[in-house]
């Protein structure tokens, strides 16, 4: 199993203690069982979720995020939103809307210039420069990065990347 990603596990910290996870795209599970560990209950969304399927406390979605269905969480609001390595445009606005009052926001994948280091190189499935950013709209951002990653785990080697981690609310500096 790949670990998690350094960025998630840096700010995973910031999800209010307790408060549920979505682990949008959960893929096998490594972010999930790095929330679960944190004490969050997840709910885990993709369109196979069999890589959840052996974790306690965890609510499993089976769900094509990219078919036109209706978002399959419409209404319901999370602490924590996590999406890695998984880019549908359509959903930027589910996303950000899924995160609660002081919540938190934490999302990375790939951006242009992408298909030099490898897949994905298709631009539908590469972010354009600041458009995280961008996407994030009403929420604040309170860390962004993108660029070239030569430390990238799981990929094999260096990657174009973009991320983001932003909070709905006003940031509490200590």
């Amino acid at each position: 199993m790949p670990s998690p990603s350094p960025w998630v596990a840096r700010f995973a910290a910031l999800i209010s203690g307790g408060g549920p996870v979505l682990d949008l795209a959960c893929g096998n599970g490594r972010h999930t069982r790095l929330l679960r560990q944190r004490g969050h209950p997840v709910i885990a969304v993709d369109r196979d979720v069999s890589g959840v399927a052996d974790l306690d406390g965890v609510e499993a979605i089976e769900a094509d995020l990219e078919d036109g269905a209706p978002w399959p969480l419409a209404g319901r609001q999370f602490a924590g939103v996590v999406v890695t390595n998984y880019l549908h445009r359509p959903l930027f606005p589910a996303i950000v809307a899924a995160v609660e009052p002081d919540g938190v926001l934490i999302y990375e994948t790939f951006m242009a210039g992408n298909g030099r280091f490898g897949k994905p190189s298709n631009p539908d499935f590469l972010l354009r420069e600041n458009e995280l950013f961008d996407a994030v709209g009403e929420l604040t951002a309170i860390a962004f990065e993108q660029g070239l990653d030569e430390r990238v785990s799981g990929t094999g080697g260096p990657a174009m990347r973009q991320r983001i981690c932003a909070i709905r609310g006003a940031p509490v500096l200590a």
